[in-house]
């Protein structure tokens, strides 16, 4: 029977592999196609993986889910990686891991501040206030669209616990000063990598100079498992509350399907429960269930082991845009600049359009999503200004006029390793056309 049941799966492996030969290679661009401002890349191995794991029918966290987290934590340089099922909730996880009582008084507790950036995607701050805690917002660099350091010191009081913050468009944002400001205040530092899976700072990879760092692995992502996402740390108090956090909150480790992986899971004595309480319904802490599943994880397997070729090809493309549009319309742009010791993984190529450019970021963009090239812009804007925070306790240390002139000015385009060059000189030709026809007016 299991001989008849590997072959049979051979079969339906060997077929799903000509299926994505007819239904999902990849054609050449040609002028009419949209393109989009990010998407998956992937091939066979990565249909084969999921079709492999679905055939299991585990349905949860299982052999996938292992071997992924392990093989992430080693290529991040990290001890520990926890799979979760999206970015948004990799931060509210590593955020909520440290407000666990393992952490005495260094917890972050309700009331508590956390210093972050006032450009932000939202679940990079939200996590903040789900917590109880008050978010202080720094400004941002309309260059580097990273947080401004220069009100830092300014930021600190008795209240901070933290600095949760993104290497925004996968640009790193200056370590050194950061970690040694967290260092030497004794802060949590959160690295928001959701965007930067990667980049690395003076050769080092992003994610590891704080205390936990999160990744996304949705499709628009440096790799993707559909929905997902990770936290990671060398943390094992870390470790053990943050997963904890995404596991209903229990005190019990066991994997899905596991039972008494502490050989005294009848023989804990918890809080007010009787001793002997059952360990795999004991809860250390208000958590939540925020687990990926393993056909995600068989996904994440195989795209791991581009995510090196896909880092070269964004930076190779982000490369060849930056030389051919700084060149030619450098006076209309504030360009994308990164910091010395910083190798981005760039998510996207960012413009922000001059005051005297002679056309507006809404017009330009407009002209591009007419032909086809699909923009985005920075996330939130100066967050503080969405409906979402109006009423919301937060702080703001110095102006936020960078954040502002993102909001207003700045936009951003793909770079993602499905882009061929001819779809690349398509966006540089659109942009110039569209410079040209405004400075003849």
């Amino acid at each position: 029977m299991e001989s008849d049941s590997f072959a049979i799966r051979k079969k339906i492996l060997d077929l799903t592999r000509e299926f994505y030969a007819v239904a999902h290679k990849p054609a050449a661009f040609k002028k009419g196609d949209k393109i989009r401002y990010a998407g998956r890349v992937f091939d066979d191995k990565e249909l084969t993986s999921l079709v492999d794991a679905s055939l299991d029918f585990w349905l949860t966290a299982g052999r996938y889910s292992l071997r992924f987290e392990k093989e992430l934590a080693a290529y991040m340089g990290h001890k520990h990686a926890l799979f979760v099922n999206s970015g948004s909730s990799a931060n509210l996880v590593a955020l909520s891991a440290l407000t666990s009582p393992l952490f005495g008084q260094r917890r972050i507790k309700p009331g508590d501040e956390v210093i972050t950036c006032a450009t932000s995607f939202p679940t990079t701050v939200n996590p903040i206030l789900q917590n109880g805690a008050v978010p202080v917002f720094l400004d941002a660099e309309v260059d580097t669209c990273n947080m401004d350091l220069t009100h830092l010191e300014e930021a600190l009081t008795s209240k901070t616990k933290a600095v949760m913050v993104a290497h925004t468009l996968g640009n790193p944002f200056d370590l050194d000063k950061l970690s040694s400001f967290c260092k030497e205040h004794s802060l949590f530092l959160v690295e928001d990598c959701c965007d930067a899976l990667g980049a690395k700072w003076d050769n080092k990879m992003v994610g590891t100079f704080g205390d936990v760092a999160t990744l996304s692995f949705y499709p628009a992502h440096h790799i993707t498992t559909g929905e997902g996402g990770a936290v990671l740390t060398s943390s094992a108090l870390i470790k053990r509350a943050a997963e904890s956090m995404r596991d209903w909150g229990r005190d019990c480790w066991c994997a899905p399907g596991e039972e008494n992986t502490c050989s005294k899971r009848f023989g804990w004595k918890l809080g007010d429960l009787p001793f002997g309480y059952d360990h795999k319904y004991t809860y250390s802490h208000i958590g939540y269930n925020l687990k990926a599943t393993d056909m995600q994880a068989a996904v994440g397997c195989e795209q791991l082991k581009k995510a090196d070729a896909f880092v070269a090809a964004r930076r190779k493309n982000h490369a060849y845009l930056l030389k051919a549009l700084s060149s030619s319309f450098g006076s209309c742009f504030i360009m994308p600049r990164s910091l010395a010791k910083a190798n981005p993984s760039p998510f996207g190529f960012v413009l922000t359009v001059r005051d005297d450019a002679g056309f507006t970021r809404d017009e330009l963009t407009a002209c591009l999503e007419k032909a086809g090239i699909a923009t985005r812009l920075v996330f939130a804007g100066n967050i503080t200004k969405q409906p979402a925070y109006k009423n919301k306790q937060f702080r703001v240390v110095g102006e936020l006029t960078g954040s502002d002139t993102i909001m207003n000015n700045t936009f951003w385009f793909g770079v993602y390793p499905g882009l061929e060059k001819a779809s690349l000189d398509f966006i540089i030709g659109t942009i110039g056309s569209f410079v040209k026809s405004r400075q003849k007016k």
